[in-house]
């Protein structure tokens, strides 16, 4: 079973029941998703550059578009309309099928890794998380990277709230650290006793 299926399915009707809507189509539901990865230093070599790009396009199964540079900055040496990074949208099936690798696949591979950031969300149901380098994911291999690049991956939901996002996210599967409150509970429970 796919995770879209899945998420018609089974989490559609627990999300109603958690958060207490009446019809499925309040529930919140994933929108896009946007993987940016900067390429800044490639534009004074144009190999970098390329090979960022199409380490981008493995990874998402999707060619990306080069974003360019709105205004000059001299401390950088960067000019308006020099391409500076590359980004892919996802919707639909391939969205899907991104978050099922990510969650299964990627996460898992990152080293010392104690669960997402529950700060990740911006207030208005979106959440962001960045990866400190490509070679978690499963299609780059390491043999071939010229340099360790870091992502930011944004998922764009219908929720309004955070709270909404989250409960989606939980549903999909997204490991998030827990609150020190909340981990800290059961230790100061047992201490008292």
């Amino acid at each position: 079973m796919t995770l879209k299926e899945r998420y018609e399915q089974e989490i559609v009707p627990a999300l109603m029941e958690e958060l207490g809507h009446s019809n499925k189509y309040q529930t919140p539901r994933l929108e896009k998703l946007i993987v940016n990865i900067g390429l800044g230093d490639g534009a004074q070599n144009a190999k970098l550059f390329d090979a960022g790009v199409q380490e981008l396009q493995a990874i998402a199964g999707q060619k990306p578009v080069i974003t360019r540079a709105k205004k000059s900055i001299a401390g950088f040496k960067i000019r308006q309309g020099m391409p500076i990074g590359a980004k892919v949208t996802l919707r639909g099936e391939r969205m899907y099928d991104f978050i099922a690798k990510l969650t299964g696949v990627v996460l898992p591979r990152i080293r010392d890794f104690r669960g997402l950031s529950p700060k990740g969300f911006d207030g208005r149901g979106n959440y962001n998380l960045g990866l400190k380098d490509q070679l978690v994911f499963p299609e780059i291999h390491y043999d071939k990277v010229q340099r360790l690049r870091g992502m930011n991956i944004t998922i764009v939901t219908s929720a309004t709230t955070d709270m909404e996002a989250r409960a989606l996210l939980n549903q999909l599967g997204f490991p998030f650290r827990k609150a020190k409150s909340e981990a800290e509970a059961p230790q100061a429970a047992a201490q008292a006793s």
